[in-house]
Formats: structure tokens, sequence, C-alpha cells
């Protein structure tokens, strides 16, 4: 909880003004009783109606200011809370977005998604009930246990002889609690992983009539959370229970000795009914407190897991600069790296490309292609070996200095809701000239016109376009910035060979001084390439161009012949 105390410290002035109300309150409810003991004992015997007018309207403003002042603390506690919330959120979004993916990979993106949504809700509405009865209620604790004290001491020892026994309560099922609130939370990640694959792959999952299969896969998840939360709600449960048996075990004491006392004429009618007004107070009282260890044991669990992401350190650390050593605009140097630290994804990768060179990589599914491109961006660190730009490790260059100099598409790109001139655009400053130059370059201008222009609306994820429109939006977004180094990871599977090929042919033209990586699955994409690599389990099986790989390749050239057709010549020159 440490850790979310500083969020709370620029409110501090509104939230000591939220206590300090709910302080006043607090006592206005304490003195109703005692007013009532006051009139009953000595104004209404005396039969003096102004009297008794009197003190009854002491009652009823002491009432009024407790409402008010509840009412007004309890806003500004909803308020203050909902602000400390909103800076907690905006600062774990942000640290989530500049997570490495290393990171993100340990957290997992359905935990990243709870902890921002289902741990900050615990966590406002700890803040918000902490303000509301963590003040009234230990005061209307402690207050009314001394105004019994002074009024009659042996039915406070009465009263007070149960709170030991609500104390060990609290304390058991809060100490249970907490471990098992942490491991509803995890069982919540996995549930909205489950949704978050539903959702996205909702299409495949009824091509392949699987529904049936995702309904009982989600069904399995949702008990495990249902038996969970059935658990905890189990201990938990205890709590209000066990408090109100102990606390009416000791309201009915009271009755009894205060029935003792007052045959022995040591106490007065209007002290008993005082006590019984100040016990109900003092058992919502523990209510009160009681709820709140509840809402502070789920807050503990979240706050931690909060905690882990804001505390998470910096992985990409950028380095300080050393020599450059000139040479080729991009250049991998015996790089190997891991996700799992288990087996090399890739291993002893080296190459070069000069500016305005066109590198195309091919590989069957899983040989490290896209590895390889996520290492350029520094997305990982390699685990050995350098990857260098202009002669500059990439590990000394800031994140933003260096990913500005490249356009990508990735292999699972996204479009948002929103034109296309936004998806496009993408929040950077660019021109409509720029735009239109890349709309023309990625052979995306024909359908734009044919929808009614940029500003058609693209509806979520881009489902109201076919595939081959995504993939053009998607490059002219590359595009659009004019990039020093242009990534397509498979951004063609999508595009007709004549679409395909006046692309290429559209790359070639404008952007000659533009360094190419492009993964492709087709040996026509990548055919024209400077250099070829292709991949075979995160190692290089063939380096060269088309030409040099259908000699000393076997693979390259059984995948051009099938392709292609004999020689690797047929779709070549179509």
């Amino acid at each position: 909880m440490r850790h979310i105390l500083k969020y709370i410290r620029p409110l501090w002035g509104c939230v000591a003004l939220t206590l300090f109300i709910k302080f006043v309150a607090s006592l206005m409810e304490l003195l109703i009783p005692s007013i009532l003991a006051k009139m009953i004992d000595d104004v209404v015997p005396l039969g003096d109606r102004r009297l008794i007018v009197l003190w009854g309207g002491a009652m009823v403003l002491c009432a009024a200011v407790a409402l008010v002042g509840n009412i007004v603390a309890n806003r500004m506690a909803a308020k203050s809370s909902g602000k400390i919330t909103g800076r907690i959120r905006h600062d774990l979004f942000s640290r989530i977005t500049h997570l490495s993916a290393r990171q993100l990979d340990g957290f997992t993106v359905p935990s990243a998604v709870s902890r921002l949504t289902t741990d900050t809700y615990n966590l406002n509405q700890l803040f918000a009930r902490m303000q509301r009865i963590g003040v009234r209620g230990p005061i209307l604790l402690v207050g009314g246990i001394f105004i019994t004290l002074l009024m009659d001491p042996w039915l406070t020892l009465v009263l007070v002889a149960t709170l030991p026994a609500i104390a060990v309560l609290v304390y058991a099922v809060t100490k249970k609690s907490v471990p098992m609130y942490t491991r509803q939370q995890g069982i919540l990640d996995g549930m909205v992983r489950v949704v978050q694959e539903n959702i996205t792959g909702v299409r495949v999952i009824k091509a392949l009539s699987k529904t049936d299969y995702e309904r009982r896969r989600f069904d399995r998840v949702n008990n495990e959370l249902a038996d969970k939360e059935q658990q905890v709600g189990g201990v938990m449960a205890l709590t209000n229970p066990g408090s109100t048996l102990i606390l009416n075990l000791g309201l009915t004491a009271v009755v009894a000795v205060g029935a003792l006392l007052m045959d022995n004429g040591m106490t007065s009618p209007g002290v008993i009914i005082a006590f019984l007004n100040y016990f109900t107070i003092i058992l919502n009282a523990m209510l009160g407190i009681t709820r709140i260890f509840v809402l502070c044991s789920k807050g503990q669990a979240s706050a931690k897991r909060v905690a882990e992401v804001l505390n998470a350190p910096e992985d990409l650390q950028v380095l300080p600069s050393g020599e450059k050593t000139g040479g080729a605009h991009i250049a991998f140097e015996k790089v190997s790296f891991s996700y799992e630290g288990v087996k090399n994804n890739l291993e002893n990768i080296s190459f070069s490309l000069a500016h305005g060179q066109t590198l195309g990589i091919l590989g069957a599914t899983g040989s490290g292609k896209s590895t390889l491109v996520n290492l350029l961006m520094r997305f990982y660190d390699a685990d050995s070996g350098r990857i260098l730009l202009d002669g500059e490790d990439i590990r000394t260059i800031p994140a933003g200095k260096l990913r500005e100099k490249f356009g990508v598409v990735f292999q699972n790109d996204f479009l948002f809701a929103d034109t296309i001139r936004e998806n496009i655009r993408y929040f950077r400053e660019l021109t409509d000239g720029q735009l239109e130059a890349a709309v023309r370059d990625a052979q995306a201008e024909e359908f734009i016109r044919a929808v009614g222009g940029m500003d058609y609306a693209v509806s979520v994820r881009g489902n109201n376009l076919s595939g081959g429109q995504k993939q053009r939006l998607l490059i002219a977004r590359a595009l659009a910035a004019g990039p020093e180094i242009l990534i397509l990871d498979d951004s063609s599977s999508a595009l007709d060979y004549r679409t395909d090929a006046a692309l290429r042919g559209a790359l070639h033209e404008r952007f000659s001084h533009t360094t190419c990586v492009i993964i492709a699955q087709r040996i026509s994409s990548i055919r024209g390439a400077d250099l070829i690599l292709v991949l075979d389990n995160g190692r290089e099986i063939g380096c060269g161009t088309h030409e040099q790989l259908m000699a000393s390749c076997p693979v390259y050239r059984e995948i051009a012949e099938s392709q292609m057709g004999t020689g690797g010549e047929a779709d070549g020159n179509a």
C-alpha cells in the first residue's frame, strides 16, 4: 500500500476536510442518545414544555447536522477517491504501454487488463469507504464507549468485554482472505484471457464449429472463478454474523445487568435507554469496521498487483553511446535470442544491408522471421551479438528516436474505428498530400474511391473491409511518413499477384533510398531483393540473392519450384 500513498498526497487537503466533516457529524450522532437520556431522566419529570421543546430541538439540530455532514462528506469522498483512482489508472496504463515486450509477456495482456479495471475498481472502493466509514466507525466506537463509561462504568464493562472476541474474529478472517483474493484475481486474469481470445477469434471459432468447445472452456474458468469467489465469500461471511452474534449477546447482557442495577437503584431508565441506543451505534460501527477490513483485504491484494506493474524496472535501458563503426545501414552480428531462455528462437544470425537495399526473409512458421524484426526494432534485446544502425548499437539509441526511423506493417496489425484518413495518419503531423501519396503507393486509391473516399468510416478492427483492403491501408500508414526503414511482415499475403507486383514497383520507384525488410511466404514478393535470408528453426540455412540461393540452398529452390515452376522463372516473369 505504501506505493499507492503517493497518489493520496496531492489530495490530502480534500481528504483531511472530508475526515473533519465526518468527525463533526459523528460527534453529533453521539450526542443524540445523551440528550435523550437527559430528557427522560431530568426534563420530562419536570413537565416543562419549553424545556422539552428546547432539548427536543437540540436533538433535531444534532440529527440535521449529522445528516448534512454525512451527505457532504460522502460526496467529497466519492470525488477525491475518483481523482485518486483516475491518476493511478492513468499511470498504470502509461506504465503498461512502456513495458518491454518481455515484461508484458511476463504479466500477460489479460492480467494487464484486469489490473487496469478490476484492481483499480477495488482501490476506488477502498479509498471511498475508508473516508466514509474508516473515520466514522472508529469515532462512533471509541466515542460511544467513552460516553457510556461516563454514564455507567459497570454496563460499559459488559459492552467492552465483547470487543476482544470481535477483534480476534476480524484478524483471523482478514489473514486468511488476503491470499485468497490474490488467487481470485489470478483466476480472473485467466477468464479475461479466454473472453479476449473468443472475441478476437470469433470468426475462426464459428468457421470451425467450435462454439460449443469454447463455451465449455469458458464454463471451466468461469466455474473455477465462481468456486474461488464462493470460498472467499464463505470466509468473509463469518465476519458480519459472528460480530452481530457477539454484540447481541453483549446487548442481552447489558439489558440483564441494567435490570439488576435498576432494581437496586443504581441506574435510571434514561441511562438504560441511552445504553441501548449507544449499543446499537457501537454495533453498527463495528459492522462498518469489519466491512472496512473486507475492503482492505481486497484492496491490499489489488494494490500489490498494481504496484507490481508500476514498480516494474526499465527493461530496455539506453546504454552509453559508443564509437560508431560506420559501414552498413543495418547489420546483425552473430545475434542469438530466446523468448523463454531454454531454446534459441534465433541463433548466430549475421547479415548487413546498405542504404536503400532490400532484405527478404523466408521461412516456415516459427522459424524466427518476426522475431528478427522484433529485435531490429528493439522490442526485445538480443541475448548475444549486436544489432547496428549506421554503425551504432541500437541499445545506445533512445526508443523514440530509434522507432521514428521505421515504417512497419506487422503480421497481426490493427485498424481502429475511425475514418480511413485517420487510420492512415494515426495522430501524426502529416499533410493530406502525404496521405494521398501513401494511398497511391500502397495501391489503395481505387478501392478508397469506390467506398466513398478518405472519410469512409472503418469499423472496429476493420471488419467492414476485406483482407486485401486492410493490408493496403496498413501499408499506406507505414509509407505515409517517408520512413528510413520499411518493414513489411507478411503484409501482402492477402494481395493478388498483380497488386503485389504493382506495390513492389511503387516501392522500387518511389522509395529507392528506403531500406526495406520484407517477410513473405511468396518467392515473387522477395525475388528481386538485394539479399534473401532463409531461416529454419531460428538458424540461417541460406543467404544471398535469388540466383545464388537457387544454386546453393535446396530448401529455397524447392519452395521456388513449387510456387513458380521449374527453374523458378514462371511467376518471376509474370
